[in-house]
């Protein structure tokens, strides 16, 4: 798991850093600014499902890992907030439901003040993981 968690190049762009990845719960910090900005300059929502989707995944595929299994999502619901321009954003997403073949997981994004930029819910299949290639 620890390579999979590796900050690729989309990560980086995101301005995420995973801190704590359990089968149960996942928690990170998010920079924001000028990179992530729409035309209007503030952060594009997508960044803020980007996170969703990337923590929730990290956490299942986590609760899956002894079976040989990954986690991907299925359906990504993100509700955007309130804008942000710039900051250190929180991001924690825990485990709703972890049956056998799917998973619910819950996130919410906070700005540095504790106010909540974006919640979202990810339903996720889990399927076995297939060598590259």
């Amino acid at each position: 798991m620890e390579q999979a968690l590796a900050r690729s190049a989309f990560m980086v762009a995101t301005g995420l850093t995973l801190e704590e990845v359990s089968a149960s719960r996942v928690t990170g910090t998010l920079e924001l600014g000028p990179d992530q900005h729409t035309p209007w300059g503030i952060v594009h929502g997508g960044v803020y499902a980007a996170v969703i989707e990337t923590a929730a995944s990290s956490g299942a595929s986590a609760a899956v890992e002894d079976r040989g299994m990954i986690a991907v999502g299925l359906t990504n619901t993100t509700q955007f907030l309130r804008s942000a321009v710039a900051g250190t954003a929180t991001v924690e997403a825990v485990a709703v439901h972890q049956g056998g073949t799917q998973q619910l997981w819950r996130a919410e994004v906070r700005d540095d003040r504790g106010r909540l930029l974006a919640t979202g819910e990810l339903r996720l299949q889990n399927m076995e993981l297939r060598p590259a290639g």
